[in-house]
């Protein structure tokens, strides 16, 4: 049996956290913040497709959907967004891995899926 879009999205955002766990323990921040980033995506996604019954095909369309109906979870995007950004020029910090896994897994909380 085929898995529908919003069952992967859930798969993906687990082993996207899963992920980011394993390089966060071998220091590897730019990896890690970059999966902990993929994950609260995948689960944005899941959370607009609830709410909405779409799920978004970029990000452009998830921002907009999110800054228009969620303006905190925006916030919080686009906050994220930009360490995203600078993981493909610059080193990213075990600092700004955190602000990115506790994004992450308040989401996974809020949206009572275990991790």
């Amino acid at each position: 049996m085929d898995k529908n879009e919003e069952d992967i999205l859930l798969e993906n955002a687990k082993e996207y956290y899963e992920g980011a766990l394993e390089a966060e323990k071998k220091e590897n921040y730019n990896t890690s913040g970059t999966l902990y980033f993929k994950s609260f995506a995948s689960l944005l996604d899941y959370y607009i497709y609830l709410k909405k019954g779409v799920i978004p095909r970029s990000h452009t369309d998830r921002f907009r959907i999110l800054e228009r109906d969620y303006p905190d979870l925006y916030k919080k995007i686009d906050s994220d967004f930009e360490f995203y950004q600078k993981s493909y020029r610059e080193r990213l910090t075990k600092e700004a891995c955190e602000v990115l896994k506790k994004d992450a897994r308040e989401l996974f909380g809020l949206l009572n899926i275990k991790i």
